[in-house]
């Protein structure tokens, strides 16, 4: 058996069927770790040792990390408004653009030009110097009127 198979309680079985990133044995130790239990606890219930625990609690938090990124991005992809926002442009000119190709596409944003602001500034500050933004971004609205934004990707 693998350092990782046997890490992972000696089974690769995936949680709640083949699809899941998650194995059962990380799945169960982030449902206890959900409950209030300590390592150590986590450990004893399911007999193995807290070090173990910590690499499988480790280990499910990325592939869960990593599933979170991919919708993201999947949920981008699917999005009907998408805008190339590129580097150079004014912070402040991109609620104008947004709610432009919103209206284009007949999506209600149930937000301000304020509330586009500030989701630019908190899911991409690295992407700021001020009033100025520095990279190519990509921001989104959903059929629901969700709005996503992330660093464009280089083709």
């Amino acid at each position: 058996m693998t350092r990782r198979a046997e890490e992972d309680g000696g089974t690769d079985e995936r949680s709640g069927g083949s699809d899941s990133l998650l194995t059962d044995r990380q799945a169960a130790v982030l449902s206890l770790r959900k409950k209030g239990l300590s390592q150590q606890e986590v450990g004893q219930i399911l007999g193995t040792t807290r070090s173990n625990v910590s690499i499988l609690e480790k280990r499910a938090l990325h592939n869960v990390s990593r599933a979170r990124a991919t919708l993201r991005d999947w949920t981008m992809i699917q999005a009907p408004v998408s805008i190339e926002v590129p580097a150079g442009t004014d912070l402040f000119e991109v609620p104008d653009l947004v709610f432009s190709e919103a209206d284009r596409s007949g999506i209600k944003l149930g937000i301000g030009s304020v509330d586009v602001v500030v989701q630019i500034k908190s899911k991409v500050p690295e992407a700021l110097n001020k009033r100025v933004i520095v990279c190519d971004l990509v921001v989104a609205v959903t059929e629901d009127g969700i709005l996503l934004v992330r660093e464009a990707v280089p083709e």
